[in-house]
Formats: structure tokens, sequence, C-alpha cells
């Protein structure tokens, strides 16, 4: 029997398979307790007639919603100015949807925002949530962590990680790649614009910088300069370093946007890249790192990767499997461009 709206239903699936409604039912919800050929009858037969399933009614039997959650802790302005965010949510959406699963993307606007976050998150609305909560002093980690569904973090977060899963990249490592890199190419004096210093990946790339130079604490102080990710930012930085160790002679900047900055402030200074003044970011964000002048040698770091490990930890979790807590640290690398 069609339903009033002409789209076929349930019964009709099971009388064109010549099966139960109660076979087609467990078939249509992805139940084990069904044979081979039944399931292929099943297919057929849905395929035939283009039936649609329910999915308020079928989550009403499965309890699941085929939705997770992207919660970003971040002030809208820096989501839509920072193409790292972009790229984030382009290869979260893309993986969920090869999963079937679809993606409500949550913003924290306002510090009022957790509990509201935490309200529909724990409401029955999403199967788990994907939570990139970068800053140090974020109270959202700790108003999720007890949630009654799964969570999978993106980095590293403020509070005890016992008991947390976590996928993160080395961005202590790639800060010590990149300053390596430019020591290796016998430059003596190489400064940094480093990151937000409320932010694990500036503080984690930063922490790279002083391994590879082994500077003390007052030279070190001396030769780096914060900045906010912005090119803006990454010019000023660039500009007060350049009077203040007017011998630098390389520069690594913590994101590829500040390293955009500083090849502004360069250029603007009359120093030439990579000549006078080599220089590395870290990113390796295709609208950035290849179009700038030069084309910029950077650390890259794959959202894609980490996306994919995140969204395999949190379907293994949906489905019950048992996984480990932990953090899963994932690799970086450098590529060589003109700049360095």
């Amino acid at each position: 029997m069609l339903r009033a709206d002409g789209r076929p239903t349930l019964e009709d699936v099971a009388a064109r398979a010549g099966l139960s409604r109660a076979t087609v039912s467990r078939v249509i919800n992805d139940s084990p307790r069904v044979s081979p050929e039944a399931r292929e009858l099943v297919r057929v037969a849905v395929q035939e007639l283009g039936y649609v399933p329910n999915r308020a009614a079928r989550t009403l039997v499965t309890r699941r919603t085929d939705a997770v959650a992207l919660v970003l802790s971040e002030p809208e302005n820096k989501f839509f100015d920072d193409p790292f965010f972009a790229s984030t949510v382009r290869t979260v959406s893309q993986h969920l949807s090869a999963a079937d699963t679809q993606m409500v993307l949550l913003l924290v606007h306002r510090e009022d925002d957790h509990e509201r976050i935490a309200r529909y998150l724990s409401g029955g609305h999403v199967d788990g949530a994907l939570v990139l909560a970068p800053h140090l002093d974020d109270p959202l980690p700790e108003a999720v962590r007890d949630l009654p569904l799964p969570i999978v973090f993106g980095g590293r977060v403020g509070i005890p990680e016992t008991g947390l899963h976590l996928v993160d990249h080395d961005n202590v490592g790639g800060g010590r790649l990149a300053t390596e890199h430019l020591v290796g190419l016998g430059r003596r004096t190489v400064v940094t614009v480093a990151g937000p210093v409320d932010e694990y990946a500036g503080i984690e790339r930063l922490d790279g910088w002083r391994q590879a130079t082994g500077l003390d604490d007052q030279k070190a102080a001396n030769r780096s300069e914060r900045a906010d990710f912005t090119e803006d930012g990454g010019e000023r930085a660039m500009t007060a370093l350049l009077q203040r160790v007017p011998e630098l002679d390389a520069v690594f900047a913590a994101n590829d946007l500040m390293a955009a900055g500083a090849l502004r402030a360069l250029h603007a200074a009359g120093r030439r890249v990579p000549q006078d003044v080599a220089v590395v970011g870290f990113d390796d964000q295709p609208a950035v790192a290849p179009r700038t002048d030069p084309p910029l040698t950077t650390i890259r770091q794959d959202p894609s990767l980490r996306t994919e490990h995140m969204v395999d930890r949190m379907a293994r979790l949906i489905a019950g499997e048992p996984v480990p807590t932990g953090r899963t640290m994932l690799p970086v690398e450098l590529v060589r461009r003109e700049s360095a």
C-alpha cells in the first residue's frame, strides 16, 4: 500500500521481496540476524520500488540519528577568515558523508554557548561529537567530556586526558623540523613569528623552535614575537623582529598566514627572500603556501588524515566497539618551495 504522498512503504517492499515485514525491517536497520539471501531480495525490492527509509522511524528503533556534530570553539570571524577551519569543515563533511552520516556544525560564539552546546549534544540529536577546542582555558572540553555520547577531540585540551579520545598532529616535531631545515641551510640567526600564547598549536610549535635553536630564555624571548595566526599579525610581528634583530637571516612562522604577512614585511624592508632571509611556515594551506611570493616552504599537516582518524574512531565508538582511550599523534612533513 502506497502512502498518501505516493511513496512506497515497508509493506510494499516486503510484498515485492516475498518476505515478512519484520524481516525487511531487520534488513533496513542493519540487523545481523538476516540471511544474505534475504538481504539481497530486500536490496532488489528497494531499488525497484525506489523505497526511502523513514529516518525518524528508524531512529526510534535503533536510537541512532546518523548525525555527528563538529564543534568548533572559535569566534565566528576567525572561523571564516582562517583557511585551516574551512579545510577542516570540508574534510569532516566528506568523511562523514562517505560513512552515510550527516555533519551538524556547531560554533561557540560566546562564553555561555558551552552550556547550550552541552545541552544540545546530550539531547539525543547526534550520535557523537568531534570537538576542536584549541585554547588553554576553554571550558568546552570540561563541559562535554562526561556527556552520554562518544566524544573525539582534535588536538590537545586543557583538562586531564585520562579516559579521553584525542587525535593530533606533531606540532612540536613540526616546529623543530622547520627550524632544523633553516639551520641546515646555514642560517645563523633564526627568529620566529610565534602563535598566540593561549593556543596549544602556537605553544608547541614555539617549543619545537626552542629545541632546534637551543637558545636560552633571554635570547629566545629576543628572537620571538607573538602574533595571532593572521596575515596582518604576521606582518606586524615581522616588522618588530626586523627592528629588534636586524641581523636575522631566517624566520619560522607558526602558520602560513603569518608567514605570508612576514613576507610582506620583508619585501617592504628591502630584504630578499630567500637570498637575505629564508622563510618557513606551517600548515601547507593550498590557498596560501603555493601562492605567496616566493612560494612558501612549509610544514605540512594533513587535515584529511586527522579527520579520517577522528571519524574512524568515532564510528567505532558509535558501533560499540572497544576503542582504547588516549592520543593518536600524526606525523608532519617538510614541503620545500622557493622561500627556503
